[in-house]
């Protein structure tokens, strides 16, 4: 899909309603579901973090979002693939200045060349207790990704089309840091797995985008 027709439409979105948690829901296991319906999320009282899901043109100007594989380590989300982002610090000025910290920080996206397109709907995220808001956003002249090594496996840049592509909705068993054997909704973007929470929120976007595309 061509970028510059990709940015015309996206602007439409910013008038858009949220298709909010009944779009997340579709992409959450059955366990996470059971899990949010009898949390109470305020008594939890959830670590804030953000995160940016970032639009760019290629060098032949079709769209491009951006993931991450995160580094294998003794945590929830070892080896997961995701947005850039991470925890909010004292010193944010907000939590989109936290998302652009971040990205800045894993994948070397200035803060300034990211042109901000909607927030959309916060998730909370059971395992490790995190609220996090997401943030869709664009990169209209991308330079060389730059990824944090100690926190970023690798960068995976999807192209706009597999994304959208119905056919890579699938349903996968995996064994996690707290569920063994457990059927999961994901995506399969790039031979790599995404579920969970980074499923749930890519489907508000994907239900947002197909609305003005």
């Amino acid at each position: 899909m061509d970028f510059n027709f990709f940015e015309q439409r996206i602007s439409k979105i910013k008038d858009l309603p949220l298709p909010g948690e009944a779009s997340q829901y579709k992409m959450a296991p059955e366990s996470r579901l059971e899990d949010l319906k009898q949390i109470n999320i305020a008594k939890k009282n959830p670590r804030k973090a953000a995160v940016m899901a970032l639009f760019y043109p290629t060098v032949n100007q079709n769209t491009n979002l951006l993931l991450i594989l995160r580094k294998t380590y003794k945590g929830i989300h070892s080896n997961q693939v995701g947005f850039p982002g991470g925890k909010a610090e004292k010193s944010d000025d907000g939590l989109l200045t936290t998302a652009l910290r971040e990205t800045y920080e894993e994948v070397g996206v200035l803060p300034n060349d990211v042109t901000l397109v909607k927030e959309i709907s916060e998730i909370f995220i059971p395992p490790s207790n995190f609220m996090v808001q997401p943030y869709i956003g664009l990169y209209k002249n991308p330079k060389p990704f730059v990824k944090q090594d100690t926190e970023v496996e690798l960068i995976l840049e999807v192209p706009i089309v597999d994304f959208l592509d119905e056919n890579k909705v699938i349903s996968k068993k995996l064994t996690t840091s707290y569920a063994e054997d457990i059927e999961v909704p994901a995506f399969e973007l790039n031979g790599y797995i995404v579920w969970g929470a980074t499923a749930m929120m890519l489907n508000e976007i994907k239900e947002l985008l197909k609305q003005v595309l």
